[in-house]
């Protein structure tokens, strides 16, 4: 019987995976709902409001990643979110307005802004695409739009398994 030497192909392809999933935030959410404090489910009374935040127990929010949203068909005063952002600031990691959805488009938009894609010229890269955290689709869509200018391949999947999206064309030089 031979003595056989298995090759793992695709750790000698020189193929680059990027996983979106490492660049998921690392604090917990915690949600402040407006709606909470609206008096008869339709207002907010400035002076009762102020009051509620002063007798918040911050704990809640501590060194998390708050969402402040209103649940409620309701106007909410923009110094309503003023007041939370102040009464939260130095307690909570982060303080955003609106969805988890909303603020993983901006915080992804964010991350993927601050790489240097020269580092990925003329490479094949795989976009990694299994993940057990909710990565939002835009991600991929932008890290996709960036990688372009650089990268021979990008692909979506596994190194053993992938989508083709991008390929540059050959170009041949005359003599």
């Amino acid at each position: 019987m031979e003595n056989t030497i298995l090759v793992n192909k695709v750790a000698e392809s020189g193929i680059i995976t990027i996983n979106l999933e490492e660049f998921f935030p690392k604090h917990e959410f915690a949600v402040f709902d407006i709606k909470e404090y609206l008096y008869l489910g339709l207002i907010l009374k400035e002076k009762e409001f102020r009051e509620a935040l002063k007798n918040l127990s911050l704990t809640l929010f501590s060194d998390k990643i708050v969402l402040v949203i209103c649940s409620a068909d309701a106007i909410i005063p923009l110094w309503a979110y003023m007041l939370i952002n102040n009464c939260l600031t130095g307690v909570a990691y982060d303080i955003y307005t609106g969805t988890e959805e909303e603020y993983l488009k901006v915080h992804y938009r964010e991350v993927l802004q601050r790489t240097d894609y020269k580092q990925y010229q003329d490479q094949r890269i795989v976009i990694k695409g299994c993940s057990n955290k909710p990565v939002p689709s835009y991600a991929y869509a932008y890290l996709t739009s960036l990688l372009r200018p650089f990268a021979q391949s990008i692909m979506f999947g596994e190194p053993c398994s992938t989508v083709p999206i991008f390929k540059r064309p050959r170009t041949f030089q005359s003599h």
